[in-house]
């Protein structure tokens, strides 16, 4: 079986389920920008344009500063002991489907 290839997308061809989950995932202290690259395509400098022009600029301000001090969202930063995306209690993640808590 062929290794699929994940195609960047562009912002413009973003639905809003995947700007919620990108939001999401930005938000969340331990989910890498690697992790929102390889799902959606989208580098750290153009998450933080998008979390810029989709928030408020007060809760951009709290986000910048978050991200700042945290040292799970930066890949290179990280503990080498942390070699995954998600959390162990988090079915797969696989390209872009997203599995949901029911």
């Amino acid at each position: 079986m062929a290794a699929k290839v994940i195609v960047p997308k562009t912002e413009a061809t973003l639905t809003d389920r995947d700007m919620d989950r990108i939001i999401e995932m930005a938000w969340e202290d331990r989910t890498p920008f690697d992790a929102i690259e390889y799902q959606f395509g989208l580098t750290e400098e153009r998450v933080k344009a998008l979390m810029k022009r989709e928030l408020k600029f007060s809760s951009y301000r709290l986000w910048r500063n978050r991200v700042a001090r945290c040292k799970t969202k930066h890949a290179k930063k990280r503990n080498a002991s942390i070699d995954r995306f998600k959390c162990n209690r988090q079915r797969a993640i696989s390209g872009n489907t997203i599995a949901k808590r029911r």
